[in-house]
């Protein structure tokens, strides 16, 4: 058999199907002829199951003769039939799925209702987390934890003989669990209490539960047996974590469980459906045992890209299922392994624009993202919704022009679809040509027999170019502002695109793009202009390649196990994880086979990855086996994928592999196509004739219509060149090629070749006279914000510390000559305002004294700074002369440690600012590109020891490293810009950098004039207290007229010997966070929104503090206060738990500088949630961030691996929000217990004064913290002993006072000391030694209430239009860029 002939399956009909969201699409083949039949999903008055009506027509028509519908389908002959679906996607998206029951470990009953406690928008006063899938929670009283952990400075590794699984497991206290970890098992579960509780489940009418328990992917034990208890019991679909997906993670895992135990009833139901349609078995077993002949092979695709059998489908690996299709089809059709041209897919369909990448010959594969708002930790192809497609509305929104995301859907559709429906872009590009409605089906209108109507969408894009003249004064026509929504469009869908490709380190100009799906062709060319692509590759069967790719795909058996395996090459660690793979692949290959794939014949392959890590950080990579056989160097390629990722290594730190991963593939189709390269090669160009021409039409380009041939694709032939501008058309996709692009026919794709502009200037009048485009503010508006993400994409890339790298505690802007905010990245909002003031300060100090290639640096409260973990880098941009400067890039980054008092450099009691750390003022840390690393280590290490009870930095290696990263985040922002200057002028960018800063101001000042009518011009005001008592009172005066306010502060209290002084910087911070909730719709955050406001601090007070003061609280407090007192006074909702709940343990340091003693040891800092204000039309969100702050929390199973901790509990706290008539969220409970000796601090709020309920709503409870300790048990015999033996000491008494001491001493002894369990409220700031076995109890302050009490509620749900977008890791990331 050659190569290039399909592996003999069969003798009968292969179909290929994708069921979507509107079309179904069909392939069928038989002896080398190809059909396409596409269809609606949904059609009940002609079928009842779209994807079985598409095999009766393929059927009919291979066999010659109509098969009537309902009849069953003859599997004999049949083949295979492959499938994808969006049922599972579906179900969850509308939350249709199976009644399910969460079982989980004790004290963790709410862990996927809090999550990871980031709220997923940052500006939404109405927090809307996705609800939870499961309807009830069973607690087993069973406990688990780690006995080593990953921070021990003294590397300290358990060895343990009794295995995990094993007869020894069950009475041992410590076992090895399946990653090689000690396990120590602290409570064994009950197995009749566990049966009495599922019972009590089951009698509810729940069958389906989801079971993940702490620890469970390295010690299953007791996961199973509660699973064996379950099935017992009568469950009748139980979903083990621990078989999923064995991976660290409690919060992932147990999503991931919960979705599976949900969809996959769903998914077994419509197979079981599916079917009843045939006459004969489906899947591998009926053809094996079907004597007959009558089975037929039935595959599904999965979501990571590779079919599986219909029995074997379940609903943790379908939510991809449609999408996963597309990407083989284009990495089949598109990938040439010779040339290695990675490329971009690009799938823009009528309700979503998805966007994927394949390069290496291989898939690339996320393990953790979020659909419809459930994190799934699964294997899945890394697809990212980007956009809503065709059907993304269009708006006119505070002077921009706004694309999405909000959609028409398919009911009513765009405007054109006859049923009343918006403006969107398939209507712009319908009225300017890009879309012939003769090659569109005829199905619209009341009889479902018109096509689409140009008229309709004329009359929409009329209405909204009315709007934007009436608001400009400009006159644009309608060609103008519709093929402006475009370029918007456009310009949307480019800068996630590029951030997915340029965060995994790859350069986007260096990909084709793949383009597929109804609407790519017409977006392409516009698309891969922007992202410096030269060519784009258009399939033949492009409009239905999901369903094509399903047809190229391979069956896929994956295998995964835990490990911690520390990396030692060559060794005995190597020769175990050789073991560990090798019984995987057993397993896969078995599986396999077990489908009816030979290993002789080189059809069963296999694909081994380690997933690596360094010691102390979370990055894992996937890393497959060096290609050469006998290599089995995994570290050294772990080694040059993170140079290439991030863009540094740590060799001085140790590697550790978290997993093993087999990937089994039995390939079932071997393609015969020539790739697109060699027919590139061998192609003879031919211009097309001009007879070829359909048809001629007037189409809009930049700058009017031009009379455009429109052409058939299948009156085409290979060889031949069609110069832009045309366009290509068939019945299912249209091609626009623009005048600078050639479309060459190729016998598989349509290949167009794009020439990138060269870099003429884009240049316009000058400044003074010019008049704004709103189409190019709207595209700079786009552009300044991209380049701040990418410095922010740069930065986390480049940087080693958790805290900048995972937890992405940083923020990126630009900003103007003199220093006014341009963009700032959304990243964390107490950063909103603040840089700005450090950058105009840095600017004065050093004004004529800078120079190309400096930096500086800077922290310092007084300067700008907020507080002093929080590190600043500005670097100054000059013209091409080098003599002026024309704008800065700066980054700020959250330092874990700069030295100070306490590990975490977050002291509860810091009364002078030298106590907090490293603080600078103002240095130059880089001069003309040379890095003063030497300059570091005195500022961060050596100087804060200098002071008495202070040590430096505790991880100073991270710091020059972070440092490191910000520098060249900036240089990043800085060649960005430059890059823009290049394109469109100095003159241009500079008119429009303040340009975008008016458009911000507009729309402040609109708010304003709204604020004074609602309030009929009355002065707003509003007071709220501090713990300590200390008033924050604010006044605002509004001038309606001119739309201006005044926020005056006068009355706040002094400043106090604490820490919960705020800089200036961090009042400005608050109001530009305030004033954008305020606006509630997106707008560019810039300088332009505190123009309109005039903001008056008294001096001396608490909120302008001296140069020496303490002011580590003011950020993470007193910022959360400053905004409490700001929406009371605007009576915009409830107070939130208005505090950080900033909690701190660790060990060791350099206290005393030289002459001290350097002990190792470990910091840990975290930020903990509480409950959300309710507002007027929706209610508080329980166990959520809140305002200034956004951090994640670390997984509670990573928590216990990393530090010497048990947690006990994290839990919401009833009753803790404000009742009302919309309740405030709750606070949450997190109970701590230490393993060994630590120094732990406290630093909170809203311990005294609760936060207020507003509109008749009650106040949220307050918040508490306990330490929890055993003390001594002491009577008052014993007391009187120790008194009389205490009272006989002095004079002459000495010897018998030392005898009764003694004795007392003796009976002491003699008896049992008896210890009991105190509780020691630590007030709002506090620090203490605990040792091991004292917990700290955090309990965090609940949200108030709106509302009076029983009052009939009026909540809003809206949806968010972005709830049903794939997010791979694009979204995951996104949720992770609002941090403090």
């Amino acid at each position: 058999m050659s190569p290039n002939e399909p592996v003999p399956r069969g003798r009968g009909i292969r179909i290929a199907i994708d069921r979507g969201g509107t079309f179904t699409d069909c392939v069928g083949e038989l002896d080398g002829r190809e059909i396409i039949i596409k269809l609606l999903s949904e059609d009940p008055s002609n079928y009842a199951d779209a994807p079985l009506e598409g095999i009766r027509r393929i059927m009919s028509h291979f066999t010659g003769r109509e098969i009537p519908r309902g009849a069953p389908l003859d599997t004999s002959q049949i083949d295979s039939i492959r499938m994808g679906t969006t049922v599972a996607t579906n179900a969850l998206l509308e939350r249709r799925g199976e009644r399910i029951a969460l079982v989980v470990t004790q004290g963790f009953r709410d862990c996927l209702a809090i999550g990871n406690q980031s709220r997923p928008k940052i500006f939404d006063l109405a927090i809307r987390k996705p609800d939870v899938l499961y309807e009830h929670v069973v607690e087993i009283d069973e406990r688990v934890t780690l006995e080593d952990y990953a921070e021990d400075p003294e590397r300290t590794v358990t060895k343990v003989d009794v295995l995990a699984g094993t007869e020894g497991a069950k009475t041992a206290d410590l076992v090895q669990g399946a990653s090689g970890e000690a396990v120590r098992i602290l409570r064994r579960p009950q197995e009749e209490s566990i049966r009495a509780q599922l019972q009590e489940v089951y009698n509810k009418g729940i069958r389906s539960i989801a079971v993940c328990l702490m620890h469970g992917y390295t010690f299953p034990d007791h996961e199973a047996l509660v699973g064996k208890v379950a099935r017992d019991v009568g469950f009748q679909h139980v979903s083990l974590s621990h078989e999923l997906m064995p991976m660290i993670k409690l919060v992932s895992r147990a999503t991931s469980v919960c979705a599976d135990a949900y969809l996959t009833p769903a998914i077994k139901k419509y197979i079981s459906g599916f079917q009843s349609g045939f006459e004969g078995g489906l899947g591998t077993r009926s053809v094996k045992e079907d004597k007959s002949s009558r089975g037929a092979r039935c595959e599904f695709m999965q979501s990571d890209g590779g079919l599986v059998d219909v029995e074997k489908f379940t609903g943790l690996k379908a939510i991809l299922s449609g999408p996963a299709g597309g990407v083989v089809g284009y990495a089949v059709t598109s990938y040439d392994e010779e040339t290695k041209i990675p490329v971009i897919g690009f799938d823009m369909g009528g309700t979503s624009t998805d966007v994927s990448r394949y390069g290496q010959g291989r898939y690339e594969h996320v393990f953790e993202t979020t659909t419809a708002g459930v994190t799934i930790q699964s294997p899945q192809l890394d697809i990212n919704t980007v956009a809503a497609g065709g059907g993304s509305r269009l708006f006119w929104k505070n002077g921009l022009f706004v694309v999405g995301p909000e959609s028409a859907g398919a009911h009513p559709g765009p405007a054109c679809y006859r049923k009343g429906g918006p403006a969107t872009v398939t209507d712009a590009n319908l009225y300017l040509g890009r879309l012939l409605p003769d090659f569109f089906p005829k199905i619209f209108g009341k009889n479902e027999d018109e096509g689409l109507d140009v008229e309709a969408s004329k009359a929409v894009l009329q209405e909204l170019a009315d709007q934007v003249n009436r608001e400009t004064g400009k006159n644009m026509s309608v060609d103008e502002v519709a093929y402006g929504f475009l370029t918007v469009a456009n310009e949307t869908m480019t800068r996630p695109i590029r951030s997915i490709t340029e965060a995994k380190g790859h350069d986007s100009s260096k990909h084709r793009l793949a383009t597929f799906g109804g609407a790519g062709g017409q977006h392409a060319v516009a698309i891969a202009e922007s992202l410096g692509i030269r060519q784009i590759l258009v399939h033949r069967y492009s409009s239905v390649l999901s369903a094509y790719g399903m047809a190229l795909a391979d069956v896929v058996d994956e295998r995964q196990e835990p490990d911690s395996t520390l990396w030692a090459y060559p060794g005995q660690a190597v020769e175990e994880l050789k073991s560990k793979m090798e019984k995987l692949k057993e397993k896969s290959r078995q599986a396999l086979r077990d489908q009816g794939f030979a290993d002789e014949e080189n059809e069963i392959v296999f694909e081994e990855y380690l997933n690596m890590r360094y010691r102390g950080t979370e990055s894992a990579l996937m890393i497959i086996k060096p290609s050469d056989e006998d290599d089995w160097d995994f570290g050294n390629a772990f080694v040059k994928q993170h140079r290439y990722e991030f863009g540094f290594t740590l060799d001085d730190r140790d590697i550790i592999v978290d997993d093993v991963r087999v990937r089994g593939i039995g390939r079932s189709f071997r393609r015969t196509e020539k790739s697109v390269d060699q027919q590139l090669k061998e192609l003879r160009r031919k211009d097309v004739e001009q007879d070829k021409v359909y048809d001629r039409q007037q189409v809009y380009f930049e700058g009017g219509r031009l009379d455009t041939p429109v052409y058939k694709l299948a009156d085409l032939s290979t060889g031949h060149s069609i110069k832009g501008p045309a366009m290509l058309a068939d019945g299912t996709q249209t091609i626009v090629v623009t005048p600078t692009s050639t479309a060459l026919i190729l016998d598989t794709h349509v290949v167009l070749e794009h020439e990138p502009d060269s870099k003429a200037q884009k240049e316009q009048s000058g400044q003074d006279d010019r008049e704004v485009d709103p189409i190019m503010l709207s595209i700079f508006g786009h552009r300044f914000m991209a380049i701040a993400e990418q410095m922010g994409r740069a930065l986390q890339k480049t940087s080693v510390s958790t805290n900048v790298k995972e937890r992405l505690d940083f923020s990126c802007a630009i900003f103007d000559a003199t220093g006014g905010l341009v963009a700032n990245a959304p990243h964390l909002p107490v950063h909103l305002g603040s840089m700005s003031t450090l950058v105009k300060r840095q600017a004065e100090i050093w004004k004529g004294n800078l120079r190309k290639g400096d930096v500086i640096i800077s922290n310092h409260p007084s300067y700008g700074g907020t507080h002093l973990p929080d590190v600043t880098l500005v670097m100054p941009a000059f013209n091409e002369a080098g003599d002026e400067i024309l704008f800065y890039a700066a980054s700020r980054a959250h330092h874990a440690d700069i030295g100070g008092i306490t590990a975490g450099s977050m002291p509860p009691h810091s009364r002078e600012l030298y106590q907090e750390g490293a603080a600078i003022k103002s240095e130059k840390l880089v001069s003309q590109g040379r890095f003063n690393e030497q300059r570091v280590v005195e500022l961060f290490y050596d100087e804060p020891a200098q002071y008495p009870g202070c040590s430096g930095t505790r991880c100073l290696a991270d710091n020059i490293n972070d440092l490191r990263a910000q520098v060249s985040a900036n240089q990043k922002g800085i060649s960005l810009i430059e890059g823009l200057i290049e394109e469109y002028g100095e003159d241009t960018v500079q008119f429009y950098m303040v340009s975008i800063q008016k458009n911000a101001e507009l729309c402040v000042r609109n708010l304003l004039r709204d604020v004074s009518r609602r309030f009929e011009g009355r002065d707003l005001q509003a007071v709220d207290f501090m713990d300590d008592g200390s008033p924050i009172r604010l006044k605002v005066t509004i001038d309606a007229e001119k739309g201006e306010a005044v926020f005056d502060f006068t009355g706040t209290g002094p400043e106090v010997y604490g820490n919960i002084n705020a800089p200036e910087a961090v009042t400005f911070s608050a109001i530009i966070y305030c004033l954008r909730c305020l606006i509630s719709e997106d707008i560019p955050l810039n300088q332009g929104c505190l123009k309109p406001v005039t903001v008056v601090i008294p001096p001396h007070s608490l909120l302008s503090p001296s140069d020496k003061a303490a002011v580590v609280g003011g950020n993470v407090l007193t910022s959360q206060r400053v905004t409490d007192v700001i929406f009371k006074a605007f009576q915009a909702c409830a107070a939130s738990q208005g505090d950080c709940n900033n909690l701190t343990f660790g060990f060791g340091g350099n206290v005393g500088g030289a002459e001290g003693e350097a002990v190792k040891g470990f910091g840990y800092y975290e930020t903990i949630a509480g409950g959300s204000g309710a507002g007027p039309t929706w209610e508080g969100t329980s166990g959520v961030h809140t305002h200034m702050t956004n951090t994640r929390i670390t997984d509670s199973e990573v928590f216990e691996r990393r530090y010497p901790v048990l947690l006990r509990e994290f839990s919401l706290r009833p009753g803790s929000g404000g009742r009302g008539k919309h309740r405030g969220g709750d606070g949450v409970v997190r109970d701590i217990e230490f393993r060994i000796p630590v120094q732990v601090s406290i630093l909170s709020e809203r311990r005294v004064y609760r936060p207020y309920g507003m509109a008749g709503g009650e106040d949220g409870e307050a918040g508490l913290n306990l330490w929890v300790r055993k003390v001594e048990k002491s009577s008052w015999e014993t007391s009187l002993k120790r008194l009389r033996a205490s009272n006989g000491q002095g004079g002459n008494g000495d010897a018998t006072a030392a005898a009764a001491a003694a004795a007392a001493g003796e009976e002491k002894g003699e008896e049992e000391v008896q210890y009991e369990e105190r509780r020691f409220n630590l007030g709002a700031k506090n620090s203490a030694p605990m040792k091991p076995g004292d917990r700290i109890i955090v309990c965090t302050p609940g949200g108030g209430g709106w509302g009076v009490p029983g009052e009939e509620r009026e909540v809003d749900r809206r949806p968010d239009p972005r709830a049903a977008w794939r997010g791979g890791s694009f979204a995951n990331r996104e949720d992770l860029q609002v941090q403090v």
